[in-house]
């Protein structure tokens, strides 16, 4: 019987992977003759996969998996969630900046009943001012316009017991937001403080564009303020556009009907940048719809090192419309 799943999801982290199979052996010499652990090859474009078959060959206790493509951060986690066999699954980044040694702090914290332990960071080192800004103002932003509450600072860095991963797997969802999920199934829960460490190697996975990506993702995916907003602006913009009525009427009454051009061009912009903001807020939730209702699977594996002879696994939709990757 497998006790303790390890999950994690890497993404062109040949670099990383050898540190990292180190340290979480050792993390879980435990339970050694009881734990798994699994790496997820994210389609990587680099050496990822030759390492993590190297590190198998080592260390038994190593499992791969290998998606047939770049899916993505939570697809890739939720591919090794999937495939975890544990009555307990830890899950972290193959970056090492969340330290895999606080594992027997979260075990012994859901000994006392928890069915969740989520890493809560404390400090954050290595990481640019932008970046600590922008995620401080994420969680806030999201919490504020979320219809769950989902714990400030905190990332996908957590134990979990299988009834509340069980929860959250038979979610149907396909834009993940796996951190806002667990937050939304509930059961009990509690935070572990810890400081974030710089990564170990190799250039962060979430530039820029990605974390707006996420953040849209995790907005769309659990309020529905957005939209909300979107109608007020309606109301904003018709009650503005009576305003402008009244004094366009009071200027034909007083003969004052000479054209200005910086009214009117002010008048247009605003209109039009609240009709456009409305439309892209309506075309994200479509664009959302739009991906659910297609049923694809998330993901397929091109390689299961537990499982040599499987080159199939398909992840919602219709599995009688899978095919081999």
């Amino acid at each position: 019987m497998v006790e303790l799943s390890v999950v994690v999801p890497c993404y062109n982290e040949e670099e990383s992977v050898p540190m990292l199979v180190a340290r979480l052996v050792e993390a879980v010499a435990p339970w050694q003759d009881r734990a798994e652990i699994v790496l997820v090859d994210d389609g990587s474009s680099d050496a990822t996969w030759a390492a993590i078959t190297a590190a198998l060959h080592e260390h038994p206790v190593v499992r791969g998996l290998r998606l047939s493509g770049n899916r993505g951060h939570q697809v890739a986690l939720t591919a090794g969630l999937e495939a975890a066999r544990g009555a307990r699954i830890f899950m972290l980044d193959a970056d090492l900046q969340d330290p895999p040694e606080v594992l027997p702090d979260m075990m012994a914290m859901m000994d006392q009943g928890y069915d969740v332990v989520y890493g809560r960071r404390a400090k954050r080192q290595g990481e640019t001012l932008f970046k600590k800004a922008t995620a401080h103002l994420f969680y806030r932003v999201l919490n504020h316009l979320s219809d769950v509450e989902i714990p400030n600072d905190t990332g996908d860095f957590r134990l979990v017991s299988r009834r509340a991963l069980d929860a959250v797997l038979s979610m149907p969802e396909r834009a993940r937001f796996i951190r806002g999920m667990f937050a939304w199934a509930g059961f009990n829960q509690i935070a572990l403080e810890y400081v974030r460490d710089p990564r170990v190697a190799g250039e962060t996975k979430y530039p820029f564009k990605a974390m707006l990506r996420f953040a849209t993702d995790a907005l769309t995916g659990f309020s529905i303020k957005p939209l909300r907003f979107a109608t007020r602006l309606s109301f904003l913009s018709l009650f503005v556009t009576v305003l402008m009525g009244v004094y366009v009427f009071g200027s034909l009454l007083m003969y004052q009907t000479a054209p200005g051009w910086a009214s009117l061009v002010l008048a247009i912009s605003f209109f039009s940048g609240i009709q456009l903001l409305t439309l892209g807020i309506l075309g994200e939730y479509v664009g959302r719809l739009y991906v659910e209702t297609k049923r694809r699977p998330m993901y397929f594996l091109a390689e299961d090192t537990a499982n040599p002879q499987s080159h199939e696994l398909a992840l919602g939709g219709d599995p009688a419309q899978v095919g081999q990757s």
